[in-house]
């Protein structure tokens, strides 16, 4: 699995349209078999940090969605919305691979 990090700058006026940006994306990801983890905006005192995560199974299923969602109508309507509405400034990428808990075996406790 991999895990995506995005650190987003964004514009402290337009959270409201943030986070009508991080909601598209919320139902869009999974539509190209990754799963989102959520956005998360600041909240207490003056920050213009926002947080964003998600996974895929591999690299290279992100790199098929990344390919995949390209053309897609609803990605490119999301994409022209950040960039209208000048939600965030800049955003920075990040890739991890997560450690997890083990899952039970079958039949164990």
């Amino acid at each position: 699995m991999i895990t995506c990090y995005l650190r987003y700058e964004v514009n402290p006026d337009k959270l409201a349209e943030f986070e009508a940006y991080g909601r598209m994306w919320l139902e869009l990801l999974p539509r190209f078999g990754g799963i989102h983890h959520g956005y998360f905006l600041p909240s207490e005192g003056a920050s213009d940090v926002a947080l964003g995560m998600f996974s895929f199974p591999s690299f290279a299923a992100y790199e098929q969605y990344r390919k995949d969602s390209a053309g897609d109508p609803d990605v490119q309507k999301a994409l022209t919305f950040a960039k209208q509405t000048r939600c965030f400034i800049r955003f920075e990428r990040s890739f991890f691979r997560p450690v997890l808990p083990k899952e039970p075996e079958a039949g164990g406790r």
